[in-house]
């Protein structure tokens, strides 16, 4: 394989084919695994956990590979995934105690109220500079957010609870246009600062879904790849994999009413019902607490936070300031 490439060093061809062969190589024996699984047990709906199950290139392609027509891979299905896999098998199998819980969001974490809002703003250094910060009602707060990322801004969106997992999804996320090729690349090295082929992920409208990717079944945890539809690649080039996919993020209405609302008003704006979705964070782990989001907009490029109900913006500023647009 080589001596090990450095965080700084360019992508040569040989990294390149040593991912692809490995990826491969996953690919076979997983699916060769989930094929004799649903042998033996007759079943098609499967259930995933562990840091396999992070793999969402592996995951697209399970109902093409292998007889299930049913995936679910819960937000955090690394070590927290199996340790909730046990209680549950312990629960049900063991005890024989009914099914009562289905986890349908990630959205379990800390959340903070408008009151706590205001007083982190107030203590931070956004109360005494020039920072534009207003409060808006839920149905106008959608509309301007929208407006913004219509824009080219950049916006960190800090709402309700925090997700369970290390995905964001919608609660702590960095929002931005996917219909903006340079997109990607801004934010790798101007938010981000990681390396430039690091994808991104599209969140879409549950009921969009099928408009435009080449499967329609939901993938609200972000753990699942399809194919974009060619026709459709151009108007969402951002959050667009160089094979074509996208790791997708399905949203629906009764899961994260306030998400759904934003990326419908940024379609009735563009004609586009998706948003391109990071994590609120820049190399470090995603944001929590009002504070952190307010450190992390100062001290990057990000343009607009949108706290709760309350839109912050910096002073004439722009992510995409210098950057040429296609």
């Amino acid at each position: 394989l080589g001596p090990t490439r450095a965080p700084d060093q360019p992508v040569e061809q040989r990294h390149r084919n040593a991912a692809a062969t490995m990826q491969a190589c996953l690919e076979e024996v997983l699916f060769d695994l989930l094929t004799t699984l649903q042998r033996r047990t007759g079943h098609r709906a499967l259930c995933l956990a562990g840091s396999v199950a992070f793999n969402c290139a592996a995951n697209g392609k399970i109902f093409d590979r292998t007889p299930f027509d049913q995936v679910y891979v819960q937000p955090a299905a690394g070590d927290a995934g199996l340790a909730v896999g046990a209680a549950y098998y312990v629960y049900h199998q063991v005890l024989g105690r009914p099914r009562t819980f289905v986890m349908e969001h990630p959205y379990w974490g800390p959340a903070y109220s408008q009151e706590q809002i205001r007083a982190a703003l107030e203590r931070s250094s956004i109360a005494s500079s020039e920072f534009q910060v207003t409060e808006l009602p839920e149905e106008q707060l959608a509309k301007e957010t929208a407006k913004e990322i219509a824009g080219g801004k950049i916006v960190g969106w800090f709402q309700g609870r925090a997700e369970w997992g290390p995905r964001a999804l919608g609660n702590r996320s960095i929002l931005a246009d996917p219909r903006r090729a340079e997109m990607k690349d801004i934010l790798n090295r101007r938010i981000k600062h990681r390396e430039v082929f690091r994808p991104f992920a599209p969140s879409i409208l549950e009921e969009a879904t099928g408009e435009y990717f080449e499967k329609a079944y939901p993938s609200p945890f972000m753990a699942l790849a399809y194919a974009v539809r060619p026709e459709k690649r151009k108007e969402i080039p951002a959050p667009t994999h160089v094979d074509g996919t996208g790791r997708l993020q399905t949203v629906s209405r009764s899961v994260n009413p306030r998400y759904w609302r934003l990326i419908r008003e940024f379609a009735n704006l563009t004609g586009v019902p998706v948003v391109l979705n990071t994590s609120f964070n820049e190399n470090e782990p995603i944001v929590c607490q009002p504070e952190e989001a307010i450190e992390c907009f100062l001290r990057t490029k990000m343009d607009v936070l949108v706290l709760g109900n309350t839109i912050v913006r910096k002073p004439a500023s722009s992510a995409l300031e210098g950057e040429s647009l296609r």
